[in-house]
């Protein structure tokens, strides 16, 4: 099922390689982040539970018979399965039943509620997290700079983006929605905002089917944009608005927030807690991070003309820019991204650790005049790691919202956010 003018994701790969071991493949992921293109662009045919036409005819269908919804040539896709949760058990008794690898691939935009399947499909059910486009992907990063190669020890580099800041605040705010790659400027900016009031009039609601108030949603988004690549607690997010003179109790808070994770628009950065040469207290609190930048300034109505005038707020979503990309060129190498902060305020936005113990260290800074200071901060975590219990770093990098890359001499890595691929 070929679809024209299809980008292709780095996650393709991923894909391919789930479904040539495994009967099924389940896609996650924010909605529009585009789940159904990528299982479209392999898949031979497709159930779309979302067809208003047929949805009512397919739960029927899914209450009486389920398996008749899986005849088809595969790999069969199901889209938004999740509509019809029984799915997911006929799914794995099929793969049982058949004994084949690539059968089905399953996308969806929301974590049905607790329960709602009697199996967790382990062994016969992969999952993959889609999230929106890496600069990469969308075409706006050069790729001369390899994540992959800097673990392998490639630090011999020398590259220059072609991306300003004036770009760099645009593509904050148009995000990396593919429906918006390549759309006129206007159009582009428009959509983000179209998802964020999509998430706080329906889809919040619809993850789990309790109503919920749309005014107090969307205080909670300009609250979490407000504290976007910070460590603030939930008391701080909770006191942030009731100062709108806006009530919201706990257990509406972690409602309300838990909702926002199920349908995978907040996605907090956990901490990291290596081994180290001597003890010390490590903070374990998240940083607040939205599934993409334009949720923030979406929330907020901030245009890219008014983050050129706020350099500092700028900052923060430049970092939640970049751990954006970064977790997704982490999660093709098999790696996991985090960030690091201690009781001497030593603090690290974002460690890439790959499952076979190897580690890099990156801080973002937008501009020329904090990456002196950034490497001195790398090179004290490098000091405090125990090497006895864990290997040195492979990189030490500052990710940069300049124009040139290149290693320092005391080894340090410069690397622009324009240069950047897996």
């Amino acid at each position: 099922m070929i679809t024209n003018n299809y980008l292709s994701r780095i996650c393709d790969i991923e894909l391919q390689d789930a479904l040539s071991s495994t009967g099924a493949v389940l896609i996650e992921g924010a909605k529009w982040c585009g789940k159904t293109s990528a299982a479209k662009n392999i898949a031979k045919s497709a159930l779309l539970m979302q067809d208003p036409d047929k949805t009512k005819n397919y739960q029927q269908i899914a209450d009486t018979k389920p398996s008749l919804l899986l005849k088809g040539d595969t790999p069969r896709l199901l889209d938004e399965w999740q509509i019809s949760p029984v799915l997911w058990d006929a799914v794995r008794f099929e793969v049982d039943n058949r004994q084949k690898t690539g059968q089905f691939i399953l996308t969806g935009s929301a974590v049905p509620v607790d329960n709602a399947t009697a199996h967790t499909g382990t062994g016969r059910i992969a999952r993959i997290l889609m999230r929106t486009m890496s600069l990469y992907e969308s075409k706006e990063s050069n790729g001369t700079v390899s994540l992959a190669g800097l673990f392998n020890g490639n630090h011999d580099i020398e590259s220059i983006s072609d991306l300003s800041i004036e770009q760099i605040a645009f593509l904050i705010c148009r995000g990396g929605f593919p429906a918006a790659i390549g759309k006129p400027d206007k159009t582009a900016l428009r959509m983000p905002v179209d998802y964020v009031e999509a998430v706080i009039n329906q889809d919040i609601s619809r993850v789990d089917g309790v109503e919920k108030n749309p005014n107090k949603v969307r205080l909670l988004l300009r609250s979490l944009a407000r504290n976007i690549a910070t460590m603030a607690s939930y008391q701080t997010i909770l006191n942030d608005i009731e100062a709108t003179e806006a009530t919201l109790s706990d257990k509406t808070f972690y409602s309300y927030y838990n909702a926002l994770r199920r349908i995978f628009v907040v996605e907090p950065l956990p901490a990291w807690s290596p081994s180290l040469r001597s003890k010390t207290a490590i903070r374990t609190s998240p940083k607040h991070h939205f599934v993409d930048p334009d949720i923030a300034t979406s929330v907020m109505r901030i245009n890219p003309d008014a983050l050129l005038h706020d350099f500092e707020y700028f900052g923060f979503l430049f970092e939640s820019l970049c751990a954006r990309d970064i977790r997704i060129y982490a999660q093709h190498l098999d790696g996991d991204v985090f960030h690091y902060r201690d009781k001497s305020g030593l603090e690290i936005d974002l460690i890439v650790q790959l499952r076979d113990g190897r580690w890099g260290a990156i801080e973002v800074k937008m501009g020329n005049k904090q990456i002196e200071e950034a490497a001195k901060n790398l090179l004290k975590l490098k000091d405090k790691i125990n090497v006895d219990k864990m290997r040195e770093p492979s990189f030490l990098m500052v990710l940069t919202g300049g124009q040139f890359a290149f290693q320092r001499q005391d080894g340090v890595l410069t690397v622009p956010v324009g240069c950047l691929k897996p």
